[in-house]
């Protein structure tokens, strides 16, 4: 289920960092709500919009010919998903918790790219991000061990989630073995031997919320 909250013009600005800011031409953004659980675009359905998350989080993800399911990325609060270099979205994404995205028609931003160099740098560097991550993705899924992969997820989310010292994770246990390319039982495995080795603390009954103790010694197993 979603809801529009609310359709906007947008003022003058030269950078994709907010979309809710652009830009030099007067841009009609749309915030929608979806409930947990909730697919926002599947794939290889049209690619018309480009996303930004405003609050919660989304997960992107592929179904395997055997039924498995690939998580390649997890868009965060701030986060701008949906860019495609093709007319149709490659991957399924879906609310991982209740999700406010920002949408802004890919056309619409096409035609300010043209006119505003920063706007197109900018989404040249978003491209290649994402690309990078893609990369990094890949190595991490070919060559390290289940636990150097939980550690390289645990200093990722450390980047992007900690505040006040605290990674409250909003995805599950399955969602970050879907992730890895590991079973949920290795992953907990993972977890409960670094939370033995005094790596991390765990915070609250979910486990959801953990304090890194030693990210020295997580970026030594993250080789």
């Amino acid at each position: 289920m979603l809801v529009n909250i609310n359709a906007a013009s947008a003022g003058r600005q030269s950078a994709l960092g907010e979309l809710g800011e652009l830009s030099r031409a007067r841009i009609i953004l749309s915030e929608f709500k979806y409930n947990r659980g909730a697919e926002i675009y599947g794939e290889a359905e049209s690619a018309d919009y480009i996303y930004q998350v405003v609050e919660g989080a989304v997960r992107s993800y592929k179904l395997l010919s055997d039924g498995r399911r690939q998580i390649g990325a997890f868009h965060l609060v701030g986060d701008i998903f949906g860019l495609e270099n093709g007319s149709t979205h490659r991957f399924t994404t879906e609310a991982i918790v209740d999700t406010t995205v920002r949408l802004i028609k890919r056309r619409s931003l096409e035609h300010v790219a043209e006119a505003d160099v920063l706007v197109a740098l900018d989404i040249l560097n978003m491209t290649t991000t994402n690309l990078q991550h893609a990369e990094d993705h890949m190595l991490l899924l070919g060559r390290k061990t289940s636990l150097e992969r939980v550690a390289a997820f645990l200093l990722e989310m450390d980047r992007r989630l900690s505040a006040a010292g605290v990674m409250a994770l909003p995805m599950s246990r399955r969602d970050i073995a879907d992730y890895l390319g590991l079973t949920l039982e290795t992953v907990s495995r993972a977890l409960s031997h670094l939370h033995g080795k005094g790596f991390l603390g765990f915070l609250g009954q979910t486990q959801r919320r953990i304090v890194l103790l030693d990210r020295a010694g997580l970026a030594g197993l993250d080789l």
